[in-house]
């Protein structure tokens, strides 16, 4: 009778622990899981862009090891007003005004920054954006996606795997140069000498079936430094912006 009773309570304990164990696991799962993705428009030519891209240096510093992925993009509609910015890109401008159109919030301006194509800041309020990336951190990842990177001369080979997407996404794989800093000599920001990272040198997007792998090139820039570089991919929604999963892979 009494090794029963034992047994019995040995049987109690071992459940008990199962699913304490078990509720542990899948919290860390979900926190593991967990992503931001900072897409900020800035320029040269904008005298209030700066303090944000400090910001943005700031945050890939302090997350560095963690799944947060910052991306400078450096709209071309500064160009004209007394500065060319040479990071400048019209595709750049044209992924802001997509994000106006998702967020139905006009006019564009710099610095906009985005958090998991869901919500937008200005780009220099620390305290906003600091609160934005806690919050996504704490939601899974929607989507699966694995990138395995092979280089070559004039570029790299992208390997990529999805898994949990549906119809409605595409892979948006983004070349970008880690810091660079540049001497402004006319507009705004006449002068001065302006750190910039995680610049966008080179953005592919590719539209997905359900549950994909492929294999895409992406070419560098004329003058890219490829030893402080790095790919960052993410899956996005193409009807709603939403960006459900993302991964960076140094080469």
């Amino acid at each position: 009778m009494t090794h029963i009773k034992f047994t019995s309570v040995l049987l109690l304990l071992a459940l008990t622990f199962s699913i304490i164990a078990f509720g542990q696991s899948s919290t860390n799962k979900a926190t593991k899981n967990g992503f931001a993705v900072l897409e900020l428009f800035t320029s040269e030519g904008c005298s209030s862009c700066p303090p944000a891209d400090d910001l943005m240096g700031k945050i890939q510093n302090e997350y560095k090891d963690k799944p947060v992925y910052v991306l400078s993009y450096h709209v071309d509609y500064w160009d004209d007003l007394g500065w060319k910015d040479v990071f400048s890109n019209a595709d750049y401008t044209k992924r802001q005004y997509e994000y106006a159109k998702w967020l139905k919030k006009e006019p564009i301006y710099t610095p906009q920054l985005i958090i998991n194509g869901k919500s937008d800041y200005i780009g220099s309020k620390e305290t906003p954006v600091r609160g934005g990336i806690t919050k996504v951190l704490s939601k899974p990842a929607l989507v699966n996606l694995k990138l395995s990177i092979q280089r070559e001369k004039s570029g790299v080979v992208v390997h990529y795997k999805v898994s949990g997407n549906s119809k409605s996404t595409r892979l948006v794989l983004a070349l970008v140069q880690k810091s660079v800093k540049s001497n402004v000599k006319r507009g705004e920001n006449e002068g001065k000498l302006l750190s910039h990272y995680q610049i966008v040198r080179n953005l592919i997007f590719q539209k997905l079936a359900v549950g994909e792998k492929g294999t895409l090139n992406v070419y560098f820039p004329k003058n890219f430094d490829s030893r402080n570089a790095e790919i960052i991919g993410f899956i996005q929604d193409n009807n709603t912006g939403a960006i459900l999963g993302a991964v960076k892979s140094g080469f």
